[in-house]
């Protein structure tokens, strides 16, 4: 089958591409690094109809949730017009392709994370995502198109951007080994998070696109606040690290996700998370150490 990839050479699309290949899957990607930009309709248009994949899979987004706060504008007209761009390509050239749209769990906000529940996004990065699910929701009902949407709670592993709390705490402990920096600077520990390994979550991206187009959850067991994150990664440490808060590291809008629930996508593909935690926050901290 031949993938498309928006986003191939971000940290779930590196992930994606490796494990689709290793299918036996032909993957192509859209990247804004490469001069591919959702944003461009007929760029995007011209593209598919040259390349006309089986699936594509739409991860290209502004995803991180602070600079969302600092630039509301882009994060909307990336993650929602991108993707209706996307939808509206495909359905003008009358593609059979299955899609998948990468919602996130932050369009949850602090209600209860049930896919036919009430949503209640607090960030402008979450509201714009939500936007994108509904545009997908309205797209196969309406035109009868392939379209699955996931909503992937907090994924780590190799390769996470710096920029998220448990890889800056991994990248700063192996600069305090280093004897780069003294102490390690976090915002709020008391926020509870769910965790899945990034791999874990292709993988479940790849049965996902095959579903029934409707809403799907992904997510793991491992319910726990940033301290537990936090003291995970000190106790694989080489030598004592000692951390300070930094009070600008705090979120606005911030919140603790309830527990979620993903009974709908485990009973429908049998899916099941295989790396727990502590190795996966392992593997994060040796990427940065073959890094730094």
């Amino acid at each position: 089958m031949k993938c498309l990839i928006t986003g191939s050479h971000g940290f779930v699309g590196t992930h994606l591409e490796q494990y689709l290949i290793e299918q036996g899957h032909e993957v192509i990607g859209y990247n804004l690094s490469d001069g591919h930009d959702i944003r461009d309709y007929e760029t995007l248009r011209n593209f598919l109809d040259h390349n006309r994949p089986d699936y594509i899979y739409h991860l290209a987004a502004q995803a991180y949730v602070a600079e969302s706060f600092q630039n509301p504008k882009r994060a909307f007209e990336v993650n929602t017009i991108g993707s209706m761009n996307l939808l509206e390509a495909v359905r003008q050239l009358g593609l059979k392709t299955k899609i998948l749209l990468a919602g996130t769990s932050e369009e949850y906000g602090d209600a209860e994370p049930l896919e036919d529940g009430v949503l209640n996004p607090l960030s402008p990065y979450a509201i714009s995502k939500l936007a994108m699910d509904k545009l997908g929701l309205l797209y196969a009902k309406s035109y009868g198109m392939n379209i699955v949407i996931t909503r992937a709670f907090n994924h780590t592993g190799p390769g996470r951007g710096e920029m998220y709390a448990e890889s800056s705490w991994a990248k700063q402990i192996v600069e305090i080994e280093n004897g780069k920096r003294e102490l390690l600077e976090h915002g709020n520990l008391e926020t509870i998070r769910n965790y899945t390994d990034v791999r874990d979550v292709v993988r479940a991206y790849t049965l996902a696109i095959d579903l029934p187009s409707d809403v799907y959850n992904i997510c793991s067991d491992q319910n726990v606040t940033m301290r537990t994150v936090l003291t995970i990664l000190e106790s694989r440490a080489k030598i004592y690290i000692h951390n300070k808060v930094n009070q600008s590291l705090f979120r606005p809008s911030d919140f603790s996700f309830k527990e979620p629930s993903c009974e709908k996508f485990y009973s429908i593909t049998g899916w099941i998370p295989t790396y727990r935690l502590e190795t996966t926050l392992f593997d994060l901290l040796e990427y940065w150490r073959y890094r730094l």
